[in-house]
């Protein structure tokens, strides 16, 4: 028996679409062929036989959804960095300073919290994209495993939130930009951004990927050398030091602010808006070249979140200390006059001259990085809405170059908002925007633990081995059950700080400014069941899912020998290789 190599270890989903390009006519001119690359490509749908036609609705669907014909480009290398870097932005850059503000205890605390329910989530959305690459991924999984209403309200509050966050993250590319150069109309940086990214995104999900793999490598080395230079700086070293810091600030003026409980609660949006977008790489299951790329990403979450996230806090709160004024002075959610690195760094003799230059580069890279994967969030989410029949078919629309050109002008639709910054409403419309998905997060983080839950419920209710398990999770079906309770206790503690904000008086526009995706799900989700008219199943029961239908291990006999084989491999090299292995 051929046995594949370690880089191919997983049975590769062999689809309709699988390796697959539009070849366009080369003997025509060059504007003839970018024409031609946008016409409709033929495989958007499964042509119907005798055998497809006796499965259900349902297996049509996903069937359909495993057969989309984007190009499988994105290798290791692109999936790493995107895994490591790619949500690093200003919700770390610049929003750490707002949960700082509780004290550096309660930062730390809610940080480890919904940085264990992150790692959960990736772990169980990980586990599903292996076993079923299909467009949409974990947003389309939802309806598969728990229920096609639920499913529907969470691909579109995710969706929505990728749309809406565009516009904003394009006004904080002029407001970045405006630092130096305040003369310019903010519109034009706005325009000239906007050509930018929308450009990107035309040229396929390679545009996508190189622009990522080069953003998040800057990112990285500039959180790498922030750490270094904030280990030198508490030890007391690094020029006008005042000698060694250590935990002083922990003691005075302390770990914790009053009152500690609602400070804590208080932690969990902004950590939330930090680690939001964590699962990004697993959408792109359908476009990876297999599927241990996304196995490999996945674990990588662990040293991300231990290395760039809690390091990185647990620095801050050592550099600066939680009564400092300025960590509540930005004006707006881009003003690196609130970034805790800027504080941190600005009472270090020469450095603090220079230090907002280079922080602000750094804030312009890593928004420029948000609004990449803005375009590509939003219209993979709509083009696998409109595959799955929950939205207009004309959604799905795919050129012959994989891209899903309507999901694409959607969110081009949306990002015209940015111009806004040329109004002085922008700040009132953009709250209104926000929080129509506010909490929504956490829901979607919910459903993907769910979702993973019941899927191992399933194999035991159909009786079916876990080792037709493709890529299972570090932390088996006890991550998604850990990640669901994590996720109900966010939800709880952020409409707590909600209705009972600290130091405001509580108030019905506060409450729905954090709270009005609550209210819009629950609209959402009852439009669609009357939609359907199905009254009578509010869940899919385990018996019932399907567990068969686009699922990445096709030959179990293959399978399981390629995985025997890959282990054999790693079992005869080194400790080390062994241990990163594991954790990588």
């Amino acid at each position: 028996m051929n046995m594949e190599t370690e880089s191919d270890k997983f049975t590769k989903t062999e689809t309709t679409s699988t390796a697959v390009e539009a070849r366009s006519d080369h003997s025509g001119s060059l504007i003839n062929r970018i024409k031609d690359s946008f016409r409709p490509n033929e495989l958007c749908t499964v042509p119907e036989d005798a055998e497809i036609s006796e499965l259900t609705d349902q297996e049509k669907i996903q069937l359909n959804l495993a057969s989309q014909p984007y190009q499988k480009v994105l290798s290791q290398r692109h999936l790493t960095m995107i895994a490591i870097g790619g949500t690093l932005g200003t919700g770390l850059f610049i929003g750490l300073g707002y949960s700082l503000a509780s004290g550096p205890a309660s930062l730390l605390i809610g940080f480890l919290l919904v940085g264990t329910s992150m790692f959960c989530v990736v772990q169980s959305a990980a586990e599903l994209s292996c076993q079923f690459p299909v467009s949409g991924s974990y947003a389309t999984h939802v309806s598969r495993f728990i229920d096609q209403s639920i499913g529907f309200t969470v691909a579109t509050n995710y969706a929505l939130s990728w749309l809406i966050s565009f516009p904003s993250e394009l006004i904080g590319c002029s407001l970045t930009i405006s630092y130096w150069n305040s003369s310019v109309n903010p519109a034009v940086w706005v325009a000239i951004f906007y050509v930018f990214i929308m450009g990107l995104n035309l040229f396929g999900v390679k545009g996508f990927a190189e622009t990522e793999f080069v953003l998040s490598i800057f990112k990285i080395l500039a959180i790498i050398i922030f750490i270094v230079i904030g280990i030198v700086l508490i030890a007391g070293g690094g020029p006008g030091t005042t000698g060694y810091i250590g935990t002083r600030y922990w003691h005075n003026p302390g770990s914790f602010a009053e009152p500690v409980f609602k400070n804590l609660c208080n932690t969990f949006v902004s950590a939330a808006f930090s680690f939001g977008g964590s699962e990004l790489v697993l959408l792109t299951s359908t476009e990876s070249k297999n599927i241990s790329a996304i196995s490999r990403a996945a674990k990588g979450t662990f040293w991300r979140i231990a290395i760039f996230y809690i390091t990185t806090v647990v620095i801050i709160g050592c550099l600066v200390p939680y009564t400092d004024p300025r960590l509540l002075s930005g004006s707006t959610s881009e003003d690196i006059t609130a970034s805790p690195f800027v504080i941190a760094l600005s009472n270090t003799g020469s450095m603090g001259g220079k230090v907002s230059n280079f922080m602000n580069v750094v804030i312009l890279v890593a928004v420029v990085s948000v609004c990449n994967s803005c375009v590509y969030a939003s219209s993979r989410l709509i083009q696998a809405l409109g595959a799955s029949g929950q939205l207009p078919s004309i959604f799905a629309y795919m050129d012959k170059k994989g891209r899903p050109l309507v999901g694409i002008g959607v969110s081009g639709i949306f990002g015209l908002l940015g111009f806004l910054v040329a109004s002085n409403k922008q700040d009132e419309v953009f709250t209104w925007l926000f929080a129509l998905c506010s909490i929504s997060s956490f829901f979607t983080w919910f459903c993907i633990c769910l979702s993973q839950v019941r899927f191992r419920m399933a194999l035991r209710a159909q009786r079916r081995s876990k080792d037709e398990i493709a890529y299972k999770s570090m932390l088996g079906i006890y991550g998604g059950l850990l990640g669901c309770i994590l996720n109900v206790l966010l939800i709880a503690g952020e409409i707590y700080v909600s209705a009972a904000p600290i130091g405001e008086s509580s108030s019905a526009e506060g409450f729905f400014q954090y709270c009005l995706s609550i209210p819009i799900m629950i609209v959402v989700y009852f439009c669609h069941r009357f939609y359907r008219r199905d009254w009578k199943n509010w869940y899919i029961k385990t018996r019932n899912i399907d567990l068969d239908t686009a699922c990445s291990v096709e030959n179990k006999e293959l399978f399981n020998a390629q995985r025997d084989a890959e282990k054999d491999l790693i079992s005869s090299k080194p400790f080390y290789y062994r241990f990163y292995r594991f954790w990588c």
